[in-house]
Protein backbone atom coordinates (compact mmCIF):
# COMPACT_ATOMS: atom_id res chain seq x y z
CA UNK A 1 0.00 0.00 0.00
CA UNK A 2 2.80 2.48 0.85
CA UNK A 3 4.58 1.68 -2.41
CA UNK A 4 1.32 2.17 -4.35
CA UNK A 5 0.71 5.52 -2.68
CA UNK A 6 4.25 6.59 -3.43
CA UNK A 7 3.77 5.83 -7.14
CA UNK A 8 0.41 7.61 -7.19
CA UNK A 9 1.87 10.68 -5.50
CA UNK A 10 4.77 10.70 -7.93
CA UNK A 11 2.34 10.63 -10.86
CA UNK A 12 0.28 13.48 -9.42
CA UNK A 13 3.48 15.45 -8.81
CA UNK A 14 4.54 14.97 -12.41
CA UNK A 15 1.17 16.30 -13.66
CA UNK A 16 1.43 19.29 -11.34
CA UNK A 17 4.95 20.09 -12.54
CA UNK A 18 3.86 19.95 -16.20
CA UNK A 19 0.96 22.29 -15.45
CA UNK A 20 3.25 24.74 -13.68
CA UNK A 21 6.46 24.37 -15.66
CA UNK A 22 7.31 28.01 -15.11
CA UNK A 23 7.36 27.67 -11.33
CA UNK A 24 10.56 27.78 -9.32
CA UNK A 25 12.14 24.29 -9.04
CA UNK A 26 12.82 24.94 -5.38
CA UNK A 27 9.10 24.30 -4.67
CA UNK A 28 9.61 20.55 -5.08
CA UNK A 29 8.77 18.65 -1.87
CA UNK A 30 11.60 17.18 0.16
CA UNK A 31 10.79 13.75 1.59
CA UNK A 32 13.71 13.59 3.99
CA UNK A 33 13.12 9.89 4.62
CA UNK A 34 10.00 10.49 6.73
CA UNK A 35 7.31 10.08 4.11
CA UNK A 36 8.11 6.77 2.50
CA UNK A 37 10.10 4.81 5.07
CA UNK A 38 8.34 1.84 6.63
CA UNK A 39 9.59 2.49 10.15
CA UNK A 40 8.25 3.53 13.50
CA UNK A 41 4.55 2.97 12.85
CA UNK A 42 4.14 -0.25 14.82
CA UNK A 43 2.02 -1.81 12.05
CA UNK A 44 4.52 -3.05 9.49
CA UNK A 45 8.08 -4.32 9.32
CA UNK A 46 10.64 -3.04 6.81
CA UNK A 47 11.01 -4.66 3.37
CA UNK A 48 14.79 -4.87 3.92
CA UNK A 49 15.98 -3.78 0.52
CA UNK A 50 13.78 -4.92 -2.37
CA UNK A 51 15.22 -3.76 -5.66
CA UNK A 52 12.30 -1.41 -6.39
CA UNK A 53 11.93 -0.16 -2.81
CA UNK A 54 14.52 2.60 -2.65
CA UNK A 55 11.92 5.17 -1.55
CA UNK A 56 10.49 2.82 1.08
CA UNK A 57 13.54 1.58 2.97
CA UNK A 58 16.85 3.25 3.69
CA UNK A 59 19.94 1.06 3.43
CA UNK A 60 22.07 0.30 6.46
CA UNK A 61 24.63 2.86 5.34
CA UNK A 62 22.00 5.60 5.84
CA UNK A 63 21.00 4.53 9.36
CA UNK A 64 22.41 6.69 12.15
CA UNK A 65 22.44 4.64 15.34
CA UNK A 66 22.39 6.67 18.55
CA UNK A 67 24.62 6.12 21.54
CA UNK A 68 22.79 5.85 24.86
CA UNK A 69 23.87 9.42 25.70
CA UNK A 70 22.38 10.69 22.45
CA UNK A 71 19.18 8.76 23.11
CA UNK A 72 18.94 10.16 26.65
CA UNK A 73 19.39 13.70 25.30
CA UNK A 74 16.81 13.30 22.51
CA UNK A 75 13.53 15.17 22.80
CA UNK A 76 10.36 13.26 23.55
CA UNK A 77 8.21 12.35 20.52
CA UNK A 78 11.21 12.29 18.20
CA UNK A 79 12.35 9.30 16.18
CA UNK A 80 15.23 7.33 17.66
CA UNK A 81 17.38 4.45 16.41
CA UNK A 82 19.29 2.37 18.94
CA UNK A 83 21.17 -0.91 19.05
CA UNK A 84 20.58 -2.78 22.28
CA UNK A 85 20.40 -6.27 23.77
CA UNK A 86 17.35 -8.16 24.98
CA UNK A 87 17.48 -8.87 28.71
CA UNK A 88 13.92 -10.09 29.20
CA UNK A 89 10.60 -10.31 27.35
CA UNK A 90 7.47 -9.06 29.06
CA UNK A 91 4.80 -10.11 26.59
CA UNK A 92 3.74 -10.77 23.02
CA UNK A 93 0.25 -9.92 21.81
CA UNK A 94 -1.27 -9.37 18.35
CA UNK A 95 2.09 -9.10 16.58
CA UNK A 96 3.68 -6.73 19.07
CA UNK A 97 6.18 -7.33 21.86
CA UNK A 98 7.31 -5.51 25.00
CA UNK A 99 10.98 -5.92 25.88
CA UNK A 100 13.49 -4.99 28.57
CA UNK A 101 16.78 -4.21 26.82
CA UNK A 102 20.18 -2.84 27.78
CA UNK A 103 23.64 -2.10 26.43
CA UNK A 104 26.89 -1.38 28.21
CA UNK A 105 25.87 2.26 28.84
CA UNK A 106 22.15 2.26 29.62
CA UNK A 107 18.79 0.58 29.19
CA UNK A 108 15.73 0.92 26.98
CA UNK A 109 12.15 -0.22 27.63
CA UNK A 110 10.68 -1.19 24.26
CA UNK A 111 6.88 -1.02 24.36
CA UNK A 112 4.74 -2.82 21.78
CA UNK A 113 7.33 -3.06 19.02
CA UNK A 114 6.04 -4.72 15.85
CA UNK A 115 7.01 -8.39 16.12
CA UNK A 116 5.80 -11.67 14.66
CA UNK A 117 5.38 -14.63 16.97
CA UNK A 118 8.19 -16.38 15.07
CA UNK A 119 10.59 -13.47 15.67
CA UNK A 120 9.51 -13.22 19.32
CA UNK A 121 10.76 -16.76 19.85
CA UNK A 122 14.18 -15.71 18.51
CA UNK A 123 14.58 -12.91 21.07
CA UNK A 124 16.53 -14.87 23.66
CA UNK A 125 18.50 -13.23 26.48
CA UNK A 126 21.49 -11.33 25.09
CA UNK A 127 20.17 -11.03 21.51
CA UNK A 128 21.26 -7.81 19.82
CA UNK A 129 18.57 -5.80 18.02
CA UNK A 130 18.34 -2.51 16.19
CA UNK A 131 15.16 -0.65 17.13
CA UNK A 132 13.63 2.28 15.26
CA UNK A 133 10.78 4.02 17.05
CA UNK A 134 9.75 7.11 18.97
CA UNK A 135 10.91 8.23 22.39
CA UNK A 136 7.96 8.66 24.75
CA UNK A 137 7.10 9.09 28.42
CA UNK A 138 4.29 7.51 30.42
CA UNK A 139 3.87 8.37 34.12
CA UNK A 140 7.61 9.05 34.37
CA UNK A 141 8.70 5.93 32.46
CA UNK A 142 10.85 6.70 29.40
CA UNK A 143 10.28 4.18 26.62
CA UNK A 144 10.41 3.56 22.89
CA UNK A 145 7.02 3.13 21.22
CA UNK A 146 5.57 2.56 17.73
CA UNK A 147 8.74 0.75 16.74
CA UNK A 148 10.15 -1.86 14.41
CA UNK A 149 13.30 -3.92 14.94
CA UNK A 150 15.77 -6.21 13.25
CA UNK A 151 18.03 -8.82 14.83
CA UNK A 152 21.77 -8.13 14.58
CA UNK A 153 23.69 -11.39 14.40
CA UNK A 154 27.07 -12.18 15.94
CA UNK A 155 27.13 -10.11 19.13
CA UNK A 156 25.53 -10.72 22.53
CA UNK A 157 25.45 -9.00 25.92
CA UNK A 158 23.87 -9.96 29.24
CA UNK A 159 23.90 -7.29 31.94
CA UNK A 160 25.02 -7.87 35.51
CA UNK A 161 22.70 -6.41 38.17
CA UNK A 162 23.80 -2.99 39.40
CA UNK A 163 23.40 -2.47 43.17
CA UNK A 164 21.32 0.71 43.56
CA UNK A 165 20.28 0.24 47.20
CA UNK A 166 22.19 3.32 48.30
CA UNK A 167 20.54 5.39 45.54
CA UNK A 168 16.97 4.82 46.75
CA UNK A 169 15.47 8.17 47.70
CA UNK A 170 18.03 10.17 45.68
CA UNK A 171 17.75 12.12 42.45
CA UNK A 172 20.52 9.96 40.95
CA UNK A 173 18.40 6.80 40.97
CA UNK A 174 16.50 7.74 37.81
CA UNK A 175 19.78 7.75 35.86
CA UNK A 176 19.64 3.94 36.07
CA UNK A 177 16.06 3.73 34.81
CA UNK A 178 15.18 0.43 33.07
CA UNK A 179 18.52 -1.18 33.95
CA UNK A 180 18.85 -4.57 35.62
CA UNK A 181 19.49 -3.64 39.25
CA UNK A 182 19.71 -5.18 42.71
CA UNK A 183 18.56 -4.16 46.19
CA UNK A 184 20.28 -5.52 49.27
CA UNK A 185 19.12 -5.95 52.85
CA UNK A 186 15.58 -4.67 52.40
CA UNK A 187 12.91 -5.23 55.07
CA UNK A 188 9.40 -6.37 54.15
CA UNK A 189 6.83 -3.87 55.44
CA UNK A 190 3.07 -4.42 55.84
CA UNK A 191 0.50 -3.65 53.19
CA UNK A 192 -3.21 -3.25 53.93
CA UNK A 193 -5.62 -5.53 52.09
CA UNK A 194 -9.22 -4.82 51.10
CA UNK A 195 -10.46 -6.01 54.52
CA UNK A 196 -8.09 -3.74 56.43
CA UNK A 197 -5.70 -6.52 57.42
CA UNK A 198 -1.93 -6.10 57.42
CA UNK A 199 -0.34 -8.50 54.94
CA UNK A 200 3.04 -8.99 53.29
CA UNK A 201 1.78 -8.57 49.71
CA UNK A 202 -1.28 -7.66 47.66
CA UNK A 203 -2.79 -9.03 44.48
CA UNK A 204 -2.85 -5.90 42.29
CA UNK A 205 -1.90 -2.50 43.67
CA UNK A 206 -5.03 -2.15 45.81
CA UNK A 207 -5.55 -5.75 46.84
CA UNK A 208 -8.48 -6.24 44.49
CA UNK A 209 -6.79 -8.90 42.34
CA UNK A 210 -6.53 -12.67 42.51
CA UNK A 211 -3.97 -15.40 41.89
CA UNK A 212 -2.12 -14.67 38.65
CA UNK A 213 -2.35 -10.88 38.93
CA UNK A 214 0.59 -8.59 39.71
CA UNK A 215 1.99 -8.89 43.24
CA UNK A 216 2.66 -5.63 45.08
CA UNK A 217 4.69 -5.51 48.27
CA UNK A 218 6.36 -2.89 50.44
CA UNK A 219 10.00 -2.88 51.44
CA UNK A 220 12.10 -0.42 53.40
CA UNK A 221 15.70 0.65 53.89
CA UNK A 222 17.16 3.50 55.94
CA UNK A 223 13.72 4.42 57.27
CA UNK A 224 12.05 4.86 53.86
CA UNK A 225 9.43 2.53 52.38
CA UNK A 226 9.01 1.71 48.69
CA UNK A 227 6.47 -0.24 46.64
CA UNK A 228 7.89 -3.01 44.43
CA UNK A 229 5.99 -5.29 42.05
CA UNK A 230 6.21 -8.70 40.44
CA UNK A 231 4.82 -7.90 36.98
CA UNK A 232 2.71 -10.94 36.06
CA UNK A 233 3.29 -10.58 32.31
CA UNK A 234 7.02 -10.80 32.99
CA UNK A 235 6.98 -13.34 35.86
CA UNK A 236 3.70 -15.21 36.09
CA UNK A 237 2.32 -17.35 38.90
CA UNK A 238 4.44 -20.35 37.85
CA UNK A 239 7.76 -18.57 38.46
CA UNK A 240 10.03 -18.84 41.50
CA UNK A 241 9.85 -15.13 42.26
CA UNK A 242 6.04 -15.15 42.30
CA UNK A 243 6.07 -17.99 44.82
CA UNK A 244 8.83 -16.33 46.85
CA UNK A 245 6.81 -13.13 47.30
CA UNK A 246 3.71 -15.12 48.30
CA UNK A 247 5.81 -16.73 51.06
CA UNK A 248 7.10 -13.44 52.49
CA UNK A 249 6.39 -12.43 56.06
CA UNK A 250 6.37 -8.87 57.38
CA UNK A 251 9.81 -8.19 58.83
CA UNK A 252 11.72 -10.55 56.51
CA UNK A 253 15.10 -9.29 55.30
CA UNK A 254 15.51 -9.87 51.57
CA UNK A 255 17.73 -9.20 48.57
CA UNK A 256 16.13 -8.57 45.17
CA UNK A 257 16.90 -8.15 41.49
CA UNK A 258 14.73 -6.56 38.86
CA UNK A 259 14.34 -3.91 36.17
CA UNK A 260 14.21 -0.31 37.35
CA UNK A 261 10.82 0.59 35.92
CA UNK A 262 9.15 3.89 36.77
CA UNK A 263 5.50 4.67 37.46
CA UNK A 264 4.83 7.93 39.28
CA UNK A 265 8.17 7.25 40.95
CA UNK A 266 10.38 4.20 41.27
CA UNK A 267 8.40 0.97 40.72
CA UNK A 268 10.88 -1.86 40.08
CA UNK A 269 9.72 -4.99 38.23
CA UNK A 270 11.23 -7.68 40.45
CA UNK A 271 12.49 -10.97 38.97
CA UNK A 272 14.31 -12.48 41.98
CA UNK A 273 13.74 -12.48 45.75
CA UNK A 274 16.06 -14.31 48.14
CA UNK A 275 16.79 -14.12 51.88
CA UNK A 276 19.25 -11.32 52.61
CA UNK A 277 22.87 -12.35 52.66
CA UNK A 278 24.33 -12.46 56.16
Amino acid sequence: MKRFLAVLLAALLAVTMLAACGDNANDDPQNGGNGNEVVGNGDETPDNGEADGEDDVQGDEDVVVMSYAEYAAAELETQVVVETYVQAKQSWWENSATLYTQDQDGAYFIYNVACSEEDYAKLTEGTKIRVTGYKAEWAGEIEIIDGTFEIIEGDTFVAEPKDVTSLLGTDELIDSQNQLVSFKGMTVEPSTDADGNEVAYLYSWDGSGTEGDDLYFNVSVNGNTYSFVVESYLCDSTTEVYSAVKNLQVGDKIDMEGFLYWYEGVNPHIISVTPAAE
